[in-house]
């Protein structure tokens, strides 16, 4: 099988330079229209595929953004690891602006948002005790230390639903009870669906802020995060350019398992699945179907 990198730009990443045979293309999926037109092309022979999860001018909020759409168009294009690129807030002293993160685990807040594609007449149950990959993990680590970037390997992403920041309140229990590292409004259902997806799934969260917890910063100032944002943006793309000649051209299986996840998953008896949800799920779950 060939490797196909998929690359979701969260907040301050709308495009990707450096694609040899670029090219803006419509998906259109049975979860409706994605974000954005997808930009594909390939880096050093391997392929690749840039969706900005916010659309180019940043016309969704993270409670709009198309989720299931977006994943679904990202495996109907061929994608088999999926690089999510996103701004998050700090709450660790070490975690400064500007640094990065490999997020390893997740805790989910968010509450309006489609969170599978299952359901009614073909349900699953999908494991994310383990909700990202680690050898595409392993690769962004390595990819964002040869860049020269400040990079931190595990963390857990506190996703929570927005679009407001934190209140204080919140910020100290994220931190102190639960201990969260980072927090984000993004990152969450979409590593579940990638997983329900059969992707590999890797998340690299980009440190804009400290959050409203800490005592020097204050609350969080958009202007700021917009003016780290810009910075963390190039570096991001540097990074990600790095990981074709990391993961090669040809894809092997995954050695956790995650382009199986759906092999025990499904409980709907085959003839009591709903053909009209079956249909929908032929580029999610049609290996298993």
């Amino acid at each position: 099988m060939e490797t196909m990198i998929g690359v979701i730009g969260g907040s301050g990443l709308y495009e990707f330079e450096g694609l040899e045979d670029a090219a803006w293309q419509s998906v259109d999926t049975p979860w409706g229209a994605p974000s954005d037109e997808i930009l594909t092309g390939r880096v050093g022979g391997v392929a690749m595929a840039f969706l900005p999860r916010h659309g180019r001018g940043h016309v969704h909020s993270p409670s709009s953004v198309p989720y299931r759409a977006n994943v679904d168009a990202l495996k109907r294009l061929g994608v088999t690891d999926v690089i999510s690129v996103s701004a998050c807030g700090s709450f660790r002293e070490e975690m400064a602006p500007g640094d990065f993160v490999i997020v390893d685990q997740f805790v989910d807040r968010t509450f309006a948002r489609e969170k599978s594609f299952f359901g009614p007449g073909c349900v699953a149950h999908v494991s994310v005790a383990h909700p990202t990959c680690p050898r595409l993990g392993a690769a962004c680590f390595e990819a964002a230390q040869a860049q020269g970037i400040t990079v931190h390997q595990g963390g857990t992403y506190l996703a929570m639903e927005g679009p407001q920041f934190s209140t204080l309140a919140e910020s100290r229990i994220y931190r102190e009870q639960w201990g969260c590292d980072v927090i984000g409004m993004t990152n969450m259902p979409e590593a579940k669906l990638a997983r329900e997806a059969e992707l590999c799934y890797a998340s690299v969260a980009m440190v804009t802020d400290y959050d409203s917890w800490h005592p020097d910063h204050g609350e969080v100032d958009v202007t700021q995060i917009i003016e780290t944002l810009m910075g963390n943006a190039e570096k991001a793309r540097g990074m990600v350019a790095r990981l074709p000649a990391l993961l090669g051209a040809e894809r092997l299986p995954c050695p956790h398992g995650c382009d199986r996840a759906l092999e025990y998953a499904i409980m709907t008896a085959p003839e009591k699945r709903d053909p009209a949800l079956v249909a929908r799920l032929d580029a999610v779950a049609g290996r298993i179907l």
